[in-house]
C-alpha cells in the first residue's frame, strides 16, 4: 500500500474525538441546568460523563445528554454523539447514525464534523466509499484551518483521489499544515522543495523546513538534515552538524543514520576517528536491516577492531 494511506489512518485515530471544555463546570448545577433544557449544559454535563470529570465516567449517560443537545442543535453535541456511534461508545456501533450526525454539525460548518465526514466517505464506513465527497468535505474543514484535513486532502491532490491530480495544490495544503506544527506535514514540504514537487526547487527552504520537524524529533528530517549538512545542501558543509542530526536519528533506530554514523567515526570526519564506535554503529545498523552497515562491520571486524 502506498505511504498516503497510511497517514490518512493515522489521521483517523482522532475520529471522533469528544470536542473539551476548557472548565468542566460544577456538577449539581450542571445538572440543573441542563434537565432545565439549558443545551450548554447539557452538553457540558454529557462531556463530564464522557471524561469521567466531575462525575463518574458513564458512556451511556454521555450519549443522553449529547443527544438532549444535539437534538436542540449545538454542533459540538451532535459531532460527539456522532463519535459515540462511530465507536460504539454508550450505543450499538452504528455508522450510519455516525454518519447522520456527523453530517447535522457539518452542514452548519463545524469544521471537526466535517472532517469526520471526510473520513467516513473515504473509507466507506458503513456507505459507499466516495473519494469524490470526502475530498468536498475535508476542504471545507481544511478552508477552515482544520490541520487533518488539510494534511488530508493535500494527499488526495497527490494522488488524484476525488479531484483531479494537481501537485501544485498538494503542496498548498501540505504547506498549510506544515505552517500549523505538523511534523510530518513539514517534513513533506521539505521533500517538495528538494525535489520541485509542486514547488520551485529550494534547498535553503528544504533545509529550513527540515529543520522544523526535525526539532520535532521527526526521524526522516533528522536523517535528511544530517546528510544536507553533510554534503552541503542548502547549507554550508558541517560536519559537527552532520553528526549531530545523525546522531539524533540513529539514537531513534533510523539504520542510514547509523550507518552514516558509523563512516563518520570510521573516517574520522567531524569526530576523532575511533574504529571501534564506527563498528558499534555499524553493528546497530546491520542488526536494524542495513545491508551496508553488515558489510562495513564485517569488514572491520576482519581487521581486528
Amino acid at each position: 500500500m502506498k505511504n498516503w494511506l497510511r497517514k490518512i489512518a493515522v489521521a483517523l485515530f482522532g475520529f471522533g474525538q469528544i470536542a473539551n471544555a476548557s472548565d468542566i463546570p460544577n456538577f449539581a448545577e450542571t445538572e440543573q441546568e441542563a434537565k432545565q433544557g439549558n443545551a450548554a449544559s447539557q452538553f457540558n454535563l454529557g462531556l463530564m460523563y464522557y471524561l469521567g470529570k466531575g462525575a463518574p465516567k458513564d458512556y451511556k449517560q454521555a450519549e443522553h445528554w449529547f443527544r438532549r443537545a444535539a437534538e436542540q442543535g449545538d454542533v459540538e453535541a451532535q459531532s460527539n454523539l456522532g463519535g459515540l456511534y462511530y465507536k460504539g461508545q454508550g450505543v450499538v456501533q452504528d455508522y450510519e447514525q455516525a454518519k447522520y450526525w456527523f453530517q447535522k454539525a457539518a452542514v452548519q460548518g463545524f469544521a471537526k464534523a466535517q472532517y469526520d465526514l471526510g473520513t467516513i466517505y473515504f473509507f466507506g464506513k458503513g456507505i459507499e466509499q466516495d473519494y469524490d465527497q470526502a475530498a468536498r468535505w475535508y476542504e471545507k474543514a481544511a478552508e477552515q484551518g482544520y490541520l487533518d484535513a488539510q494534511y488530508n486532502l493535500a494527499i488526495m491532490y497527490d494522488n488524484g483521489l476525488g479531484v483531479s491530480k494537481a501537485p501544485e495544490k498538494a503542496f498548498q495544503w501540505y504547506r498549510k499544515a506544515a505552517e500549523q506544527g505538523d511534523n510530518q506535514a513539514q517534513y513533506t514540504v521539505a521533500t517538495r522543495y528538494m525535489h520541485g514537487l509542486g514547488v520551485q526547487k529550494d534547498f535553503k527552504q528544504a533545509v529550513q523546513w527540515l529543520r522544523r520537524a526535525a526539532d520535532q524529533e521527526n526521524i526522516k528530517a533528522q536523517l535528511d538534515l544530517g546528510v544536507a549538512y553533510h554534503n552541503g545542501f542548502g547549507v554550508r558543509q558541517d560536519e559537527k552538524q552532520a553528526l549531530y542530526w545523525y546522531r539524533k536519528a540513529a539514537e531513534q533506530g533510523s539504520s542510514e543514520a547509523q550507518y552514516n554514523l558509523g563512516v563518520m567515526y570510521h573516517y574520522g570526519q567531524g569526530v576523532p576517528q575511533n574504529q571501534s564506535v564506527a563498528k558499534e554503529w555499524f553493528s546497530k545498523a546491520c542488526h536494524n536491516g542495513s545491508q551496508q552497515g553488515c558489510d562495513a562491520y564485517q569488514k572491520l571486524d576482519q581487521t581486528g577492531y
